[in-house]
């Protein structure tokens, strides 16, 4: 187990040259975008327009700051992104246009390549104690907001856990992701 702090993200340009994210975590570690098997990120969205495709790649979208973004996924329809959604998932290889709702917004990506992981993304509430146990693979915890401390160590927002089969003992107050990575 190990934590990502939030200021040592590697900035990373959009691969259709739109603007950057901050790459939170890659598998294999010096993967580039053509070759990771899975990927952790958080983007800064400043204007509508299209996303990039991934193909073979499957996505969750978790919005993180701003009013939202409204999304037109081909073959799922259109679907708003905002402070109440769930994480959506959607495949990357469709065209997808997005539209913000009422200014910028910041959001959480994972992406996984198809024929080798499959991943889940749990928005969690914490207000106390919470015990998470991670069966297999790899756990990403994120803190969207607030603090807490997982096994003993301090995860401040933004910040990120990563965790391999285990039990995370989680306490204090705030929003997080958890990300399930599994090989498929």
């Amino acid at each position: 187990m190990h934590i990502i702090k939030a200021e040592t993200y590697r900035q990373v340009p959009w691969k259709n040259g739109g603007g950057t994210t901050a790459e939170i975590a890659v598998f294999p570690p010096d993967a580039m975008m053509a070759d990771f098997d899975w990927r952790l990120s958080m983007a800064d969205v400043a204007s509508d327009g299209p996303f990039s495709t991934f193909p073979g790649i499957d996505r969750t979208l978790t919005l993180l700051e701003g009013k939202g973004m409204d999304l037109a996924v081909e073959g799922q329809g259109d679907v708003r992104l905002d402070d109440q959604t769930p994480p959506f998932a959607f495949p990357g290889d469709v065209p997808v246009m997005a539209r913000l709702v009422e200014g910028a917004i910041r959001d959480l990506n994972v992406m996984t390549r198809r024929e080798r992981f499959v991943h889940t993304v749990e928005a969690i509430a914490l207000d106390g104690h919470r015990d998470v146990s991670v069966e297999g693979g790899t756990a990403l915890l994120f803190c969207r907001e607030g603090r807490a401390e997982v096994n003993g160590a301090a995860l401040g927002r933004f910040d990120t856990l990563v965790s391999g089969a285990g039990t995370l003992h989680l306490s204090g107050q705030g929003r997080f992701c958890l990300v399930l990575l599994q090989e498929v």
